[in-house]
């Protein structure tokens, strides 16, 4: 069962907003929602409310459908923040001039796909474990220092660099 909500025109740039989907994407819905929760970030709360929606999308889908549908084994399948329109907005500035303010919004669209419910199997004896021994590292020779430039500042009889008084 797959199910998806999108929210347009979300007044919020969508470089932010990635900032928050890509914290979500893949993971259980019960997860998501703990981390939408705890967020500081402001676009979790439009983050939060698509997501609730793409949910309950998801709930009336099965209900139709007739299938048993557990919420708390959906996963965000796809999740993806694109650019809106950009208003455009002038201010003044010095000298009669104006100077354009971006306003950009967001479009956010999520899926949300149930796990299918996977019978537990035999456990079968685990391989053991080879441990790879670390290649070792060849020692580097020391640094050289610039002797040249030394050798040549003192044939020249200059004096230190700080100047002498």
């Amino acid at each position: 069962m797959e199910a998806r909500a999108v929210q347009r025109a979300v007044r919020q740039s969508a470089r932010k907003m990635r900032l928050v989907i890509d914290l979500i994407r893949g993971r259980p819905v019960p997860e998501a929602y703990a981390i939408l929760r705890f967020s500081k970030k402001l676009a979790a709360k439009q983050i939060n409310k698509v997501l609730k929606s793409a949910v309950a999308n998801a709930e009336q889908h099965a209900r139709r459908a007739n299938e048993a549908l557990d919420v708390d084994r959906l996963r965000i399948k796809y999740a993806v923040v694109n650019e809106g329109s950009t208003f455009k907005r002038f201010t003044p500035a010095a000298m009669g001039r104006g100077t354009p303010i971006l306003k950009r919004t967001s479009h956010v669209e999520i899926r949300v796909a149930s796990e299918p419910v996977v019978a537990a199997a035999p456990k079968a004896a685990a391989p053991a474990a080879t441990v790879r021994a670390k290649p070792k590292r060849k020692s580097q020779p020391p640094v050289k220092r610039k002797a040249k430039k030394r050798k040549r500042l003192a044939s020249a009889g200059a004096t230190s660099r700080r100047g002498s008084t």
